[in-house]
């Protein structure tokens, strides 16, 4: 288990939601572009601190299904930074072990953004000591939603297929589970939103069912290796009960 730490907080999975940039840029008087690239500077930081405090997997909020409501010059460039950072990237990506899979709709990333995507999925597929989830034009109602449609239309398969016990048999959480965008990633331990809001922002409902909840007033481009291990300290004072008591 990555990180061992005390008591009873077994740490597995953190989620973070890249959040701040833009005023992290209006504080310095710069333009919203700048702080989109100095929070890309920060994830680069970060992937080497998950790296060294052996965390196995990380899921990263960088585009919502809302985001594309942002001005058309603000969306284009994040787009375009994204290609740049995994061009730049992919293969130190591959080197240092890190698996690179993506949640969300990729259907309506820019053709040159969703190729980048694959070709770093290919790239890093045998990669085992990280896996960095990148969570783009995703929305986590839109995930469930999707997850019910694709039960449904496999309850239908079953009913034209004469199976209709099989059918009419109740709805499990490991079928839902099986079909999110995360299936096979373990269940976020660790939430941690830079930037000073206090809400999740539909980012992984289903998954943060039992996840602690780390709020910060630091902006994503000043987030730092101590911020995490503050995070971390924090993260393993809890006392996690799952809906149980603890034991005497």
């Amino acid at each position: 288990m990555a990180v061992l730490p005390e008591g009873n907080a077994q740490l597995a999975h953190i989620a973070i939601i890249l959040d701040g940039n833009g005023r992290w840029a209006k504080a310095r008087g710069l333009s919203r572009t700048e702080g989109h690239r100095e929070g890309g500077k920060a994830l680069h930081r970060l992937l080497d601190a998950f790296l060294a405090k052996e965390i196995r997997c990380v899921s990263l909020y960088a585009f919502s299904t809302e985001n594309w409501k942002r001005p058309q010059t603000e969306v284009s460039f994040l787009w375009k930074l994204m290609a740049e950072f995994f061009d730049r990237h992919i293969e130190e990506c591959r080197e240092k072990g890190i698996r690179i899979v993506s949640s969300g709709d990729l259907t309506a990333l820019p053709d040159v953004n969703r190729k980048i995507l694959e070709r770093c999925a290919e790239r890093t597929a045998l990669c085992t000591t990280l896996t960095a989830n990148f969570c783009l034009n995703y929305g986590s109602q839109q995930e469930i939603a999707r997850a019910a449609h694709r039960i449904v239309l496999d309850r239908l398969a079953l009913m034209q297929s004469g199976h209709a016990q099989e059918a009419a048999a109740a709805v499990t959480t490991d079928e839902i589970e099986s079909r999110l965008y995360t299936a096979g990633l373990p269940p976020v331990d660790l939430l941690i939103r830079p930037g000073g809001e206090s809400r999740i922002s539909n980012f992984l409902l289903w998954q943060l069912a039992y996840a602690e909840l780390y709020f910060t007033d630091v902006f994503w481009p000043d987030f730092s290796n101590e911020n995490l291990e503050e995070a971390l300290t924090w993260f393993r004072s809890r006392q996690r009960r799952f809906g149980g008591l603890l034991s005497e």
